[in-house]
Parts: C-alpha cells; sequence; structure tokens
C-alpha cells in the first residue's frame, strides 16, 4: 500500500514528496502538469540565481523520482476519507494511503469536499504543521494562502507537511537533515 498520496505537482506537492519518498515513504503524485510555474521565472527562489519555472519542475519532479516517487499524470476527480486514510480517485482508478498532501494551488475543491475547516479569508486552515481540520489530511502553498503565493513559501509547506508525517511514522519529532558525507 501506499503511504502518502500527494495531489499537486508544483513546489508545495513535488517537495513533499522529495522529503516523504527521500526517508523510505511509499509516495505517489498526482498531477495534470497544469501548474502556475509554467508561468513563472524564478530570481527570488534561494540557491536559484535564475531559472524558467518549467525547467525548475522538469528538475523537481527528477530530483523526487530519483529518491522514488512515482508520479503520475492523472487528473484527480475526488479525494474521500476511507478506513486506511484516504481515498483518491482519478481517471484510472482509486488510491489509497493514510496520508494526504493536497497541494492545488488556489483550487480549493478537493480541500472542501474532504471537509477540510477554511478561515474567514476562504483558505484552508491548517496548523504549523500543515495539518488540516481532517486528522493525517495536509493542505500547502496558495490554498492556505490568500495572498503570499511564492514557489519557495509553497516548497516550504510541503516540506513542512512531510516532516510531520515522518514525525508521525517515525514516533519522534524527525529532522531531514544532510552531512556532506551522506551526498553521493
Amino acid at each position: 500500500m501506499t503511504d502518502v498520496l500527494i495531489v499537486g505537482g508544483g513546489p508545495a506537492g513535488l517537495s513533499a514528496a522529495l522529503f516523504t519518498a527521500k526517508n523510505d515513504l511509499d509516495t505517489v503524485v498526482f498531477d495534470t502538469d497544469e501548474t502556475w510555474m509554467h508561468k513563472a521565472h524564478l530570481f527570488n527562489y534561494l540557491g536559484i540565481e535564475s531559472e524558467d519555472g518549467t525547467q525548475f519542475v522538469e528538475d523537481a519532479r527528477a530530483q523526487a523520482e530519483g529518491f522514488g516517487a512515482d508520479l503520475h499524470e492523472a487528473k484527480v476527480t475526488d479525494v474521500a476519507a476511507s478506513d486506511d486514510g484516504f481515498t483518491v480517485s482519478t481517471d484510472d482508478g482509486e488510491h489509497e494511503a493514510p496520508y494526504l498532501v493536497l497541494a492545488t494551488g488556489a483550487k480549493r475543491d478537493l480541500a472542501e469536499s474532504l471537509g477540510c475547516a477554511f478561515t474567514d479569508e476562504d483558505v484552508v486552515d491548517v496548523d504549523v504543521d500543515m495539518e488540516t481540520s481532517v486528522a493525517d489530511a495536509y493542505a500547502t502553498g496558495a490554498m492556505v494562502r490568500a495572498e503570499e503565493w511564492q514557489a519557495v513559501i509553497a516548497a516550504g509547506d510541503g516540506a513542512a507537511a512531510a516532516l510531520n508525517i515522518l514525525s508521525k511514522e517515525k514516533g519522534e519529532h524527525f529532522h531531514d537533515f544532510d552531512v556532506p558525507a551522506d551526498a553521493e
């Protein structure tokens, strides 16, 4: 069974996938490749002097896949709580996992159908770890922010969600901190 289902393949979703897959959780990402990153050029992303948004997405996909994330180009039609966590429905079937990360940009319809609470600003209400009012369901990026739609913020949200999932799985606060000896 898959450990983590991620809906959305922009900076938030791919960041979450990178952290969970790198740390041995079976991770599946669903994306339609309609990210707003294709219209962006990054000058304000830490560590990147200048990069086209499409190239950034391609690099991020390759990095997440390199650590074992399974990327599917598929439209998610529904998400629902199940006995084993969550079911994600796509055109090619249903997929289940105990954890769900929503990273759909400003599209909040899946969070709404799942029953996540919203704030007065009509964004998904999350805690500091990006967990929604639905246990083990996380929301990230533009869906949790009224105006702060930056790739670097979204990537941080995805990382925060992934680290919380990893902490739950390991039974203690988890840090993903590599040292030069870890590099290949």
